[in-house]
């Protein structure tokens, strides 16, 4: 007999909902509904349309049938803000948008990066929950934030929370307490109430409210079960390595995380100043991860190429000279929506490098940079932690990209495993059928579970390693 479960997974540039089933030897996925996710610019400001992901999350659930558990997980640092009657107070604003510009410097005058660091454990990013909050012109009308997933499980249950794993995203979580910082939040001018009570992953929300269950079909004591609601928190679950591995992952989609799983936080002057980040994950693990930027660059490229042919596009690369024009995948100029090819121009006139000529040199070009940024990321962390990684796990949508799995192993010198594709689904429904009894009492259950019924793919390195090292001293050399 097996458990089926709803995972409603949202993602920076599209949303699922997903049935799962769980069971003996049993750990399936089918989609049952997917949208479309991304800014909506209104005058001068990025929005999300968390509105339309609610209804597009009820027509998922409509469709999906009977369910014993629904969870959510979504990207990370964006929140909703709700007034004292549960209102929401304005469209939550996209983390892409400009309004946190200079934000952090001013912030960082208050209260130094080595205090904050101690507290959080967070990676230095601009678009932080902190800074965004620190520029939030609703927030004196606001009695709760919280975090997208937790706002859609409100909207479920009328429970609000704040899951554990998400909360650790935002800059203004205690990473060894496992709390808010309340010292934080007064010493940036925060009110500390408006955080709500934490959850962990695997806690019960609540039964859906009788209005939802009219509006979807499902039973009204269908329970909504708080998982790693980061999706990188429900994708580093289905990282599928076993107990004695000594592994780095890179959750690739949108956005690459890449980092190591960790007992503890690292809360050294070195961590910091190699700038790692320290999240939540679940059973009480730390994600020892970097932010880079993913995939994000090759579709903007899409876009502004007016095509949807990934795979042509892909062929044209594979089929491009190495080593051609590289670029800093991380650069601030790549972060906005715009004209990617016309960006990476530009950082290469400022580099002195030869503009890629075609289509499929600035894939090329796009793909390289990140497979060195990986590598970059995955020797920083072991030097900082003094853990040595012997394979890389490739989970997530990127994991499909054979050229970018095939140049990171290459890059690292280090096997890649690629694989499963719907990693942060297959965390979201395993945290919860563990919730509902299902007999998997740890990762290494439920990670045995994974390799068990999904296929992987191996990547030998390839080439020279020589070659990776001029490349990465091209690009970081002096950096």
């Amino acid at each position: 007999m097996s458990l089926r479960l709803a995972a409603v997974d949202l993602g920076a540039s599209s949303g699922r909902v997903m049935l799962g089933r769980v069971g003996a030897d049993v750990l399936e996925l089918t989609e049952v509904h997917r949208f479309w996710n991304g800014p909506v610019r209104v005058h001068d400001t990025l929005h999300w349309d968390v509105l339309g992901l609610y209804r597009e999350t009820l027509a998922g659930l409509r469709s999906i049938g009977a369910v014993d558990g629904i969870g959510i997980d979504s990207w990370a640092v964006d929140y909703g803000l709700l007034d004292g009657e549960g209102r929401l107070l304005g469209n939550p604003v996209h983390y892409r948008d400009a309004r946190t510009d200079g934000v952090m410097e001013r912030v960082l005058r208050t209260v130094p990066a080595e205090d904050l660091y101690s507290v959080t454990g967070l990676q230095q990013l601009p678009f932080n929950t902190l800074y965004q909050v620190v520029a939030e012109p609703l927030l004196a009308q606001a009695k709760s934030l919280l975090m997208i997933p937790d706002l859609l499980g409100y909207w479920l249950t009328g429970r609000p929370g704040a899951e554990a794993t998400n909360a650790s995203t935002t800059q203004l979580y205690d990473v060894r307490a496992r709390r808010w910082s309340e010292d934080l939040a007064r010493r940036v001018g925060l009110p500390p109430e408006v955080f709500p009570a934490i959850r962990e992953p695997g806690d019960v929300i609540g039964p859906i409210l009788p209005a939802v269950a009219e509006e979807t079909g499902l039973d009204p004591a269908t329970p909504v079960i708080a998982v790693g609601s980061h999706d990188t928190a429900s994708s580093v679950v289905a990282v599928p390595a076993t107990e004695t591995d000594n592994f780095a992952y890179i959750s690739s989609g949108t956005w690459s995380l890449v980092g190591l799983e960790l007992p503890a936080p690292v809360l050294t002057a070195e961590a910091r100043q190699a700038n790692f980040t320290n999240e939540g994950g679940v059973d009480g693990r730390t994600r020892f991860l970097k932010n880079v930027m993913g995939l994000w660059i090759l579709q903007e490229c899409l876009r502004v190429w007016a095509t949807d042919e990934l795979t042509q596009v892909l062929k044209e690369a594979a089929a491009a000279p190495a080593f051609g024009a590289l670029v800093d995948p991380d650069d601030s100029m790549f972060l906005a929506p715009g004209n990617m090819p016309a960006r990476i121009d530009e950082f290469c006139d400022r580099t002195d490098q030869t503009k890629p000529a075609s289509r499929g040199a600035v894939a090329r070009c796009v793909l390289e940079s990140l497979a060195l940024a990986y590598r970059r990321t995955v020797r920083q962390a072991q030097e900082v932690t003094g853990r040595a990684v012997d394979v890389v796990h490739v989970i997530g949508g990127g994991s499909q990209n054979e050229l970018l799995c095939q140049l990171t192993a290459d890059a690292c010198g280090l096997p890649v495993l690629a694989g499963p594709v719907e990693a942060s689904a297959l965390g979201n429904v395993l945290v919860q059928a563990r919730a509902l009894g299902a007999p998997l009492p740890d990762l290494t259950a439920l990670r045995a579970l994974v390799r068990a019924t999904h296929p992987l793919r191996r990547y030998a390195p390839q080439g020279k390693l020589a070659d990776w090292d001029a490349a990465e001293s091209r690009v970081f050399g002096t950096r």
